[in-house]
């Protein structure tokens, strides 16, 4: 895939790796955060939409982890942490996480921790370590959700949802051909419709444009049954 993306002359589509996100903001609901964080993990770890990263603000951090890293050890998650989650837990049920963390796809029982100190350090971080493919906010600051809804560049942007729900299927596209994560022209899940070009057809009695440009006519424009 890397090799026709990188040497083609034309666009071309592929189904792109998922390296998702969860972020959970300063103003999150923890209970959300927990189901939220372990689905998208845990619920099938080998799919491309599987969370890879768990981004947490700090001044949530020391009452959200604990739980949240005995919800994942016991599912048999290995977990990584940046230094601040290890100084938090004293090396208990994590290990060291390195530069090659947040830039790999375990598609795997593991996941990286890495304690924020906000929410524009959680978009800069999947800014320049994310795939484009899912990226998940758990907040109930409506404000934060907007903002990251809006700012954070991938196929699927989710606001209190699983990254699990990027799927071709669950969005009712039908069976599902791969995930794009360019712009051009399909973006997210692919479905048989968005391979498939327009044609135009055009029936007239001798029609000609000079009429309309000139304000003799005017088009009646309206939705084709």
């Amino acid at each position: 895939m890397r090799y026709v993306a990188s040497h083609s002359r034309i666009p071309v589509l592929g189904h792109g790796e998922g390296l998702c996100h969860v972020y959970i903001d300063v103003s999150a609901d923890l209970e959300k955060g927990y189901d939220i964080a372990f689905d998208s993990k845990v619920q099938y770890p080998a799919a491309c939409n599987a969370a890879e990263t768990l981004l947490v603000h700090k001044a949530v951090a020391t009452k959200f982890l604990p739980e949240m890293i005995d919800r994942f050890t016991s599912a048999g998650v290995e977990v990584r942490g940046c230094p601040s989650t290890l100084l938090l837990f004293n090396g208990r049920n994590v290990s060291a996480a390195f530069r090659d963390d947040w830039t790999t796809e375990y598609s795997d029982l593991k996941i990286s921790i890495k304690i924020v100190g906000s929410i524009d350090e959680a978009i800069t971080h999947i800014d320049r370590y994310g795939s484009k493919h899912t990226e998940v906010i758990v907040t109930e600051d409506e404000q934060a959700a907007a903002r990251f809804m809006e700012e954070v560049d991938a196929a699927s942007v989710f606001h209190n949802a699983s990254t699990r729900f990027a799927d071709g299927f669950r969005y009712g596209l039908g069976a599902e051909l791969g995930i794009s994560t360019s712009k051009l022209h399909a973006r997210g899940p692919v479905g048989l419709e968005a391979l498939v070009t327009y044609k135009y057809k055009l029936y007239g009695e001798g029609h000609t444009v000079r009429p309309y440009a000139e304000g003799e006519r005017r088009f009646k424009h309206r939705a084709i049954e």
